[in-house]
């Protein structure tokens, strides 16, 4: 994604559309990041009148790849072309606590260790059949059976009994999905191993919170559900809108669905297009498109945009740079850390960090809209962040110092392995816009500067879909990379970082960060004083470590039409991180 679009999936769930962004027009170090926090988080509310056209411009430098599956999709990008229709079961608050308001209600029983969870009648997909129980377990099957290979899938869904069983094929159903009314019914009772404080939360990685129409794509088998036309081209929703026509990698035209359960969408057609990032400001200060989120590097073209309101928020989400250090077993479906690996010494990984001058590019470059980030874990997340933790900071004479000591001896101009052998260092990064390449050159330039010969993969930026394509298959020309996540709801770290998550795409495997993620995330966390003590524990080894090193995170502006009412990104107005269209209209 984009540092505009900043990430806004869980893994490369989220991942897609990455785009850093870097080093274009001076803009003498103005410090714009005043003006952003001032900007609401919704559009004025005002009475709104029924029909109309809203036009999204959607900016991402490649094709959208049209998974419109949550299990299936591993790309933020296809989650944004599906939102109008999207919906998750489960709505919030504005701390991410799961409410009663949503498509279904959820008990939390940690006695019994049971979650039992409720669709409200009238819940009905665009085809007009009642959302059930079965399409909950259905999407579970989806989640676990091998032969889907499904991205979203690691160790932290075992936490439900029988659910290792079926994805390991010992099993035809998973024994812990109890369906007392049937599958036609709208209860589901789930019996967990043990149940955690991530679960309260939406997004949680623990309780999936997705169903799929079994009624509707029963009789494709797993393997093939993703490559199906019933998920790439007529897939079926039980949100706001429905998909009339899709053009296939371009845009997406969306009529309401008549079986909505919220009440009637008050808009005709939403219409998402997608667009260069290198015109997305000529087209938002030409009103070429209704709602279209904001490059900042390139808010300093847009800002005086009359006929737009601007809302704002910082997204879940962070940039890193990532050291390959193993490989993943897709047999024994976890990562297995090389302790050979060349990127497997904690001291060049440190020096890398070190080298790095994050600052003064987000200040001079993006408005100071954009700015370093110390832990793998967002401020948002409260007392769980480690306000204390310090990150990489640039300072060329530790990065030179750390590599001295640990044996990287010059040769002529660059280091050597303490081994004596050369050194070359191959990092990936995505293209995007214009300002994508200055600024990899960049940091390319300061790694130079103490001595080490980075260059970048394949000698250019990768297409993002090649991009992921390279990290999940461990492209063996690829020894480090930058890209970026949008977080869940819930800060447990466990989907990104753990030995058996598919998304650590640095494939490192440690004893003490699985204990850690055991903590973060056991009965004992109910405890909030000793889950984020855990949490201050795991980000201060994470940092000491460097396997994955933070990088940045950035002010997510939107601009909208001065014209619509009912757009908001609060936590309580949205769902599946997006606003609930049923709500959005033309000011009468």
């Amino acid at each position: 994604m984009s540092k505009q679009n900043l990430f806004k999936s869980i893994g490369i769930i989220s991942l897609s559309g990455l785009v850093l962004a870097g080093c274009g027009k001076n803009n003498n170090g103005k410090d714009e990041t005043k003006t952003a926090s001032k900007f609401p988080m919704s559009t004025p509310q005002k009475a709104s009148k029924k029909g109309g056209t809203v036009k999204i411009g959607l900016e991402t430098d490649t094709p959208f790849a049209g998974i419109f599956s949550q299990e299936l999709s591993s790309d933020d990008i296809d989650s944004q072309v599906a939102a109008p229709g999207l919906e998750t079961l489960f709505d919030s608050d504005d701390h991410y606590k799961v409410t009663d308001k949503g498509p279904a209600t959820l008990k939390l029983n940690v006695k019994k260790k049971t979650a039992t969870i409720t669709i409200k009648k009238g819940v009905k997909w665009s085809d007009g059949k009642q959302v059930v129980a079965k399409d909950y377990e259905y999407a579970y099957e989806i989640l676990a059976n091998k032969a889907t290979n499904c991205p979203r899938y690691s160790s932290q869904f075992e936490i439900l009994n029988g659910l290792k069983a079926y994805h390991d094929g010992e099993a035809k159903t998973i024994s812990g999905i109890e369906i007392p009314d049937g599958d036609n019914g709208r209860t589901v009772i789930m019996h967990f191993k043990e149940l955690n404080p991530s679960m309260f939360n939406t997004g949680n990685r623990y309780l999936w919170d997705v169903a799929e129409p079994y009624h509707y794509l029963k009789d494709i088998p797993f393997s093939k559900l993703k490559s199906s036309d019933k998920i790439r081209k007529e897939p079926l929703f039980f949100g706001a809108f429905k998909i009339d026509k899709i053009v296939r990698g371009q845009s997406v035209t969306w009529t309401p669905n008549k079986y909505y359960w919220r009440g009637t969408p008050k808009l005709d057609k939403i219409i998402i297009s997608v667009v260069s990032p290198n015109s997305a400001s000529q087209a938002i200060k030409s009103h070429k498109f209704d709602v279209m989120q904001v490059i900042n590097t390139q808010w300093n073209q847009v800002k005086d945009t009359k006929k737009v309101n601007f809302i704002a928020q910082i997204p879940l989400s962070y940039h890193y740079l990532a050291f390959r250090v193993g490989k993943w077993d897709n047999k024994a479906s976890k990562n297995i850390e090389n302790p050979k690996a060349k990127m497997n010494n904690k001291a060049l990984r440190q020096a890398i960090g070190y080298a790095m001058n994050v600052d003064a590019v987000d200040k001079r470059y993006t408005y100071g809209l954009t700015f370093r980030v110390p832990t793998l874990i967002p401020s948002q997340f409260g007392d769980y962040f480690d306000k204390n933790a310090k990150g990489y900071s640039y300072n060329l004479k530790k990065a030179n110092s750390i590599l001295d000591k640990a044996g990287y001896k010059k040769k002529v101009k660059w280091r050597r392995q303490p081994n004596g052998q050369p050194l070359t260092i191959n990092i990936a990064a995505m293209s995007g816009d214009s300002t994508q390449e200055p600024i990899i050159q960049n940091y390319i330039q300061q790694w130079h500067k103490i001595g080490l010969n980075v260059q970048l993969a394949s000698g250019r930026l990768i297409e993002h879909n090649s991009f992921y394509d390279k990290l999940q298959h461990d492209d063996p020309g690829i020894d480090m990379f930058i890209g970026g996540w949008s977080m869940p709801s819930e800060p447990s770290p466990q989907t990104y970082y753990s030995e058996t998550a598919p998304f650590n795409m640095s494939r490192f495997v440690t004893v003490k960060n699985n204990k850690l993620m055991t903590e973060i995330n056991s009965s004992k966390a109910f405890n909030h004083k000793y889950r984020v003590q855990k949490f201050h524990e795991w980000q201060e080894y994470m940092n000491d470590e460097a396997y994955v090193i933070p990088i940045d995170n950035s002010y997510q502006i939107t601009a909208v039409n001065d014209k619509l009412t009912g757009y908001s990104l609060k936590p309580s107005h949205t769902n599946n991180y997006q606003p609930l269209w049923y709500k959005v209209g033309y000011i009468k």
